[in-house]
């Protein structure tokens, strides 16, 4: 079955810049393993060195996250859309600090201060 894998802008260099990529598959995870063979490079941002699906990567059917529908194992239709969603954590360096991207201005900086503002 012929289906959708959009890809965030974050693994977008690992897929050649493109946004989405056709696959022929029948679950998730063999629409993985296709995009995959089809961009090796991207494979270390998806998996672990045992060959387990990263913690941190988010997979959804729709609206719906896999890993409540049988993980990679959730069968597919064709015309799906599944949508890669890697976490992010952390933030920017600036000038020996490390800032938090999402913390308010008035919270108090992971280097001490407020606001990460040297």
């Amino acid at each position: 079955m012929a289906v959708t894998l959009l890809i965030p802008s974050a693994l977008r260099s690992f897929t050649d810049r493109q946004a989405t990529v056709r696959v022929e598959a029948n679950t998730v995870g063999e629409a993985l393993a296709a995009l995959t063979d089809s961009y090796p490079d991207i494979r270390r941002h998806l998996y672990d060195d045992d060959n387990a699906l990263r913690p941190f990567v988010n997979l959804y059917l729709g609206e719906t996250n896999i890993k409540t529908t049988g993980g990679t194992a959730t069968p597919l239709k064709d015309g799906d859309e599944v949508t890669l969603v890697p976490s992010i954590a952390g933030g920017r360096r600036m000038r020996g600090f490390a800032l938090d991207a999402c913390r308010p201005a008035s919270a108090p900086s992971v280097a001490g201060g407020t606001g990460g503002r040297p």
